[in-house]
């Protein structure tokens, strides 16, 4: 077998002008404001060209002298920063506002909280956007609370996903938002819910609520935005490729991982939908619908030889065994397009780095994907040559490009086809988080089976016994 060896490039950008050969959610038309149904705009493209993914700090604050209120919900982690990873949205906002940017209210029941994480913006550079923001429990305090002038442009919710995502009261922030506020563009994170999969159905009604309502709705599905994904998805484009196989990889550093709650099924729903969303999205992104009824599981469990792990650093033993999660998840599926998805899920890294990859194959091309969340590497081989190729993309800031293209859409920066584009809308987040409960429900069932058989032969062995004795 000849060696292979890697050839090292700095990315050259070329605007991409085929059309699309496929999306990740075909199944009805969208547009660049990413609605998922037709609302009289030109179709949105599956990509952006990667050459307009500008640097957080290479770009220009948005023109204009006129406010942008902004409302956020939820003061934690996603919304404010925190050193377990990169995800920061005020901090975004502020760059890609400037001085426009005024957050008219921060919504958390956590009032000391939030009181804490905003006197902090206060006492820092970027006053202007918070010296008036006020806090409230809920949306609609701060509705009974609202002058004129607070009317937000946008809203971002960063709440925990068992907040949102249902028709539920108390569970259904979507819902308040369009009843308060129809029409005002929507951040949403993902995944979009982590409630029980009856629920689901649900959700795909809150996409097409908020698809009727003209709203400009994005996911926060990041990696698609990321330059490396759109190099990828360049190539196939550019060279009328068909994508044959995806195959995705995701190994957590669960020695880092200190909050309970994700420890336990019933609170987090699971590694794989809280967790390998991200890494089950992109898949879609690439290889397009799942037949979800093809979705095949298995897992290794806590109770299992091979699944002990020596540095959890919460106590396992106060959530209920069936709620503990599986340390490894492997799952396969067949894309409607007859080309075939696998994805696995590892609770098994120490440390605090982690470890994720994914492929992607067509005919003569292998498009492989590595360190998505820290330093994003693209090999990619081509036909005619055995080498890969590799591409580098220092300082991209994916969380920065998907809120940058959300603000341009609302404020109807641009409208050629090559301008900014809603990557992940609300519906196509739902089939995401169908495809993630997909892969736990066949992996809880193939664990089921396993344990019925292996109780059906202790069974069948004991009876054995008693007979010879």
């Amino acid at each position: 077998m000849a060696s292979t060896r890697r050839l090292s490039s700095t990315l050259e950008m070329t605007s991409t002008k085929q059309p699309a050969s496929r999306r990740g959610s075909e199944r009805r038309p969208t547009d660049r404001r990413g609605s998922g149904y037709s609302s009289g705009f030109s179709s949105r493209r599956p990509s952006i060209d990667p050459s307009r993914l500008v640097p957080m700090d290479k770009t220009t604050h948005v023109g204009g002298t006129n406010d942008f209120n902004v409302v956020f919900i939820g003061a934690g982690n996603i919304m404010f920063g925190s050193d377990e990873g990169p995800w920061n949205h005020s901090f975004r906002f502020e760059h890609k506002l400037g001085l426009r940017l005024k957050v008219v209210a921060l919504i958390d029941p956590a009032i000391e909280r939030a009181t804490a994480v905003l006197q902090k913006k206060c006492d820092s550079f970027v006053i202007s956007a918070y010296q008036a923001t006020r806090v409230f429990r809920t949306l609609e305090d701060f509705v009974k609370n609202m002058s004129s002038k607070d009317r937000p442009r946008a809203i971002v919710v960063g709440s925990p996903p068992m907040f949102r995502g249902t028709l539920q009261p108390g569970r259904d922030i979507e819902m308040q938002i369009m009843k308060y506020f129809p029409g005002v563009a929507i951040f949403m994170e993902k995944p979009i819910a982590t409630g029980p999969k009856v629920e689901l159905d649900e959700a795909f009604q809150i996409a097409k609520a908020i698809s009727d309502s003209g709203a400009i709705c994005s996911v926060g599905y990041m990696l698609r935005y990321l330059k490396a994904v759109q190099k990828m998805k360049q190539i196939i484009e550019e060279n009328h490729l068909t994508v044959m196989v995806t195959i995705a990889r995701y190994a957590c550093a669960y020695e880092s991982i200190a909050k309970p709650d994700w420890w336990d099924k019933s609170k987090s729903a699971g590694p794989v939908i809280e967790q390998g969303t991200h890494f089950c999205d992109l898949s879609r992104y690439f290889g397009g619908e799942v037949d979800i009824a093809s979705v095949a599981a298995h897992s290794l469990d806590w109770d299992e030889n091979a699944g002990h792990l020596s540095k959890v650093r919460i106590d396992e033993s106060k959530i209920a065994p069936e709620n503990r999660i599986p340390r490894v998840t492997a799952a396969t599926w067949k894309y409607d397009s007859g080309a075939v998805g696998s994805f696995i899920h590892t609770v098994t890294l120490q440390g605090h780095n982690y470890s994720c990859e994914l492929e992607v194959h067509a005919d003569g091309y292998s498009l492989k994907l590595v360190n998505p969340y820290v330093q994003p590497v693209l090999y990619v081989r081509k036909p005619g040559d055995d080498h890969e190729q590799m591409y580098t993309f220092p300082d991209d800031d994916p969380f920065f490009s998907e809120v940058s293209n959300w603000i341009d859409i609302i404020e109807d920066i641009e409208e050629d086809p090559d301008a900014a584009q809603i990557l992940s809308s609300y519906e196509d987040a739902c089939r995401t988080y169908e495809l993630t409960w997909a892969i736990r429900e066949a992996s809880e069932r193939s664990r089921a089976s396993r344990l019925a058989a292996s109780q059906a032969a202790a069974t069948v062995f004991e009876e054995e016994g008693e007979t010879e004795d």
